[in-house]
């Protein structure tokens, strides 16, 4: 069973910057597909940032520039580099992974972890 477990949230001030950590496990983590989502309260759940297991990666509009994910597969981490913080990244973000045959088969994720708070004052 995949396991993720996420870390690095806290409370920033506009402009700053935090690194979120997934750490993965269960699974050999080569391969997966990989995702940052976010939701703040009140809203609707949505797509940060993916990384593919060919290593191409995809960001929302509104974090391109400023987010890069990445992932060191010796660790089976991965990983979400924010900078230049806004009020509006405030959310919990949660870390989802898929296998290969499942993401093609349904196009999304099916495991996800807890999730970490960011918090972003202005």
């Amino acid at each position: 069973q995949v396991q993720l477990v996420e870390s690095g949230g806290g409370s920033v001030q506009a402009g700053g910057s935090l690194r979120l950590s997934c750490d993965f496990s269960g699974y050999t983590y080569i391969n997966y597909y990989m995702g940052w989502f976010r939701q703040a309260p009140g809203k609707e759940r949505e797509g940060v940032a993916s990384l593919d297991n060919d290593g191409s990666t995809s960001y929302a509009d509104s974090v391109k520039g400023r987010f890069t994910i990445s992932q060191d597969n010796a660790k089976n981490t991965l990983y979400l580099q924010m900078n230049s913080l806004k009020p509006e990244d405030t959310a919990m973000y949660y870390c989802a992974a898929a296998s290969p045959s499942y993401y093609s088969d349904y196009g999304q994720y099916n495991y996800w972890g807890q999730g970490t708070q960011v918090t972003v004052s202005s």
